[in-house]
């Protein structure tokens, strides 16, 4: 039967999702309604591309048309503001339609670039090149047992979660992206990020429904920290974290991610993604020290003729400079002008 590629539509939605769903690659980041949402966020046009074959879908590939004169950034990306994506098939002939179909939308859209945020680095794509080693992400399987998950931690940061226990930290899950985006906006910050609107924390919470959720860290009534996370067939995936400066001396964030892990195991999900991390950065060392072992990531370039590699490695100089700025800002003046210049981040 022939094999034809197309963009994806409202009808496709379910379907689209049945796909991701079954695949043993299909990642939440592979989902249809980060189509909805970065859209709405960030003012991007989704070209959200999927391959059938006899009327059935065969592959899919998230890509979204990111612009910004800010970044002099002109850039298919699949998926932007996500760890994970690129093309997904059941076949070789399905992703080769699809990386087709990707080259072809390049030369219509005028794209410099286009950035396929591949998890496995063995698969076959002609033309296309690797990313300098940069990510790594960070996966196990956690036993469904609490006193097992906790001995499994290692010693010293399982001595920091016993810290917040004895301290009397307490948690709640919600859905309260306000509060939430009072946490996040002051950690961001004190990185030197600029920071998300606050209705994107919104958006994919009304988008993802109950796969989505806010977990609260308190000390006495008072959040400390907070973490978005995703919940994906077996997986749990605390992906947006963050949290004042009084959350350090109290070991909050360890303490919060120990009730992420409860939290799974609450809901038989034996899946823990740590999301990925900078190498040779604070969060790569930290989520190294909770057992986790590092994965490379295998994300792919393809550059029109003239074109070179884009330049996303927030260590080196000329990120920098611009980070030590960043932090010098009051927060408030921050948090008007963060949505502003990340939406051209991706």
């Amino acid at each position: 039967m022939s094999l034809h590629c197309r963009q994806l539509e409202d009808r496709d939605y379910a379907a689209w999702d049945a796909f991701v769903m079954a695949h043993p690659e299909g990642s939440f980041f592979h989902r249809a309604a980060w189509c909805g949402v970065i859209q709405s966020a960030f003012g991007h046009r989704p070209h959200f591309m999927l391959a059938e074959r006899g009327g059935d879908i065969c592959g899919v590939l998230p890509l979204v048309h990111i612009r910004s004169r800010l970044f002099g950034r002109n850039a298919l990306v699949s998926t932007p503001f996500c760890v994970y994506g690129g093309p997904i098939g059941v076949d070789e002939a399905a992703v080769a339609a699809l990386s087709d179909a990707a080259t072809a939308l390049m030369r219509q859209t005028g794209a410099q670039s286009c950035e396929l945020r591949t998890i496995d680095r063995g698969l076959p794509m002609p033309g296309w090149q690797f990313a300098p080693p940069l990510y790594d992400t960070f996966r196990k399987t956690i036993p469904l047992d609490e006193d097992a998950c906790l001995k499994s931690i290692p010693r010293k940061q399982r001595a920091v979660v016993r810290k917040g226990v004895e301290l009397g930290l307490t948690s709640t899950i919600d859905r309260d992206w306000k509060r939430f985006f009072g946490l996040y906006a002051e950690s961001v910050h004190n990185l030197g990020t600029p920071v998300f609107p606050s209705r994107y924390f919104r958006l994919l919470l009304d988008a993802f429904g109950e796969a989505a959720e806010i977990l609260t860290v308190f000390d006495a009534g008072t959040p400390l920290c907070g973490v978005l996370s995703f919940r994906h067939k077996r997986e749990i995936l605390p992906y947006y974290a963050g949290g004042g400066t009084a959350a350090r001396g109290k070991g909050g964030h360890d303490f919060m991610y120990w009730q992420v892990m409860r939290r799974a195991i609450a809901l038989g999900l034996d899946g823990f993604d740590f999301g990925r991390s900078k190498r040779e950065t604070g969060p790569h060392k930290f989520k190294s020290n909770w057992g986790f072992s590092p994965t490379p990531l295998g994300y792919r370039f393809l550059l029109r003729p003239g074109a070179v590699m884009p330049d996303t490695n927030p260590l080196s100089e000329k990120y920098q400079r611009k980070i030590e700025l960043w932090k010098r800002l009051p927060l408030p003046v921050a948090n008007a002008l963060g949505p502003f210049i990340v939406r051209g981040l991706g």
